[in-house]
């Protein structure tokens, strides 16, 4: 037995029985130190932090006279002889005591009794997150301290200083979160089997970072969505150039996708990243589809067209109108109808089919469009690529309004 062991009587005493057993619940203070919070996990939803976790009681049985009021510091190897709260982290994964060099415990004694016992710990807690406004969200985490054995009636644990048992390193930075701040509150919890503890919270609060999200994720996804209007402006019959660019860009969102869902968990309600990225597909989609409109009802266009000429008679050889000589009669006109050796039918009929086929004629020199019935549809397509060029931006414009004033609050 060593000096410090006989003057501490460590050996006269039950040290496996709490001070004052059989009389009133114990009062054990407790304050932290955090040195890091180390990683926040949304996938796993946990957070591992490291902390200096501190003990304040007093066990009469430790008291030893002393003229100079000096206490005595001890490391680890005494821990396991005397009586030291039994604290645990509640909901903890996983945690450990640092011993680099030595175990890093330290226990203080005074001589009236007062022990400090102060130990490193790093500790991996669950922290339920609520990932529906992600990544424009804010996290509260807590990390729960309660003794394992003794309930408020044998132990009472409580915070030493109030709110300033808390403190926290000026140093500690996440790269994904801003720590807004720390906090302690008590409470007690209730077990059915063995009673009521009393449980120390420390919690913290999370505002994401949101500037990587913004690189990473909606930057490429906005601009993916604008180089799909790209082919509003390029001409209807260059397939190979509008066909590869709305594919490009549905495969480019589509990766886009996987890989903000590849790195986080799978839960069963929407994000805001999600929002945001399938709106945007689906606009991307869309300008695919429509592509795809304009291209039909030009095919439409074209066998109408094909169909009007099979039905007209061939005047091949007949010269244009503004061919014709200047003495151009009415019984000229009359007379093509036999133009070719074609038996005359019906004179009013044969003058109609003449005059619009000199009509479509005319058309295709001068360019002109609005004249036959059946351009119309010709001209719709035309307008559709016209109307999406200021649809689409609009409606992506006000759903961007909407979707970041709903959010970034």
């Amino acid at each position: 037995m060593t000096n410090s062991e006989q003057l501490l009587r460590t050996d006269d005493h039950d040290f496996t029985m709490r001070p004052g057993f059989g009389g009133p619940a114990v009062p054990v203070g407790v304050d932290v130190q955090v040195e890091s919070l180390d990683t926040i996990s949304e996938v796993d939803m946990d957070f591992t932090m490291t902390l200096y976790l501190r003990h304040y009681w007093k066990d009469e049985r430790l008291a030893f006279p002393s003229n100079t009021n000096q206490s005595m510091t001890f490391d680890g190897r005494l821990v396991k002889k005397i009586w030291v709260p039994d604290m645990f982290f509640v909901h903890s994964k996983k945690s450990f005591t640092h011993d680099t060099t030595t175990d890093n415990v330290m226990l203080r004694v005074y001589p009236d009794g007062k022990v400090l016992y102060s130990l490193r710990v790093t500790v991996t807690s669950m922290c339920s997150m609520d990932l529906s406004r992600f990544p424009l969200d804010t996290q509260t985490c807590s990390l729960e301290i309660e003794s394992y054995a003794y309930t408020d009636d044998d132990l009472m644990l409580y915070w030493k200083k109030g709110n300033k048992s808390l403190s926290t390193d000026e140093k500690i930075s996440l790269s994904q979160f801003l720590i807004q701040e720390f906090h302690t509150t008590t409470r007690l919890a209730f077990y059915s089997s063995t009673g009521w503890y009393n449980r120390l919270y420390i919690n913290f609060t999370l505002r994401r970072h949101i500037f990587f999200f913004l690189l990473q994720t909606y930057f490429p996804a906005t601009l993916m969505v604008m180089l799909s209007w790209v082919s509003f402006w390029i001409d209807r019959r260059a397939v190979p150039a509008r066909v590869p660019l709305g594919i490009t860009t549905v495969l480019t969102m589509s990766t886009i996708i996987t890989g903000v869902n590849a790195s986080m968990p799978r839960v069963s309600y929407i994000k805001a990243v999600d929002i945001y990225l399938w709106v945007s597909f689906v606009f991307v989609f869309l300008s695919v589809i429509e592509y795809a409109a304009v291209n039909y009802l030009s095919t439409l266009e074209e066998r109408k067209e094909r169909k009007l000429r099979e039905r007209i008679p061939c005047t091949c050889g007949m010269p244009h109108a503004d061919m014709m000589p200047n003495g151009y009669s009415e019984e000229d006109v009359n007379n093509t109808g036999n133009y070719g050796g074609m038996p005359e039918q019906n004179g009013g009929n044969k003058q109609q089919r003449m005059l619009v086929e000199l009509s479509m004629e005319n058309d295709q020199i001068t360019g002109h469009v609005g004249s036959s019935p059946y351009n119309s549809m010709w001209i719709e397509t035309h307008v559709i690529d016209k109307y999406s060029r200021v649809i689409f931006p609009g409606a992506y414009t006000f759903f961007n309004i909407i979707y970041w004033s709903i959010y970034a609050e």
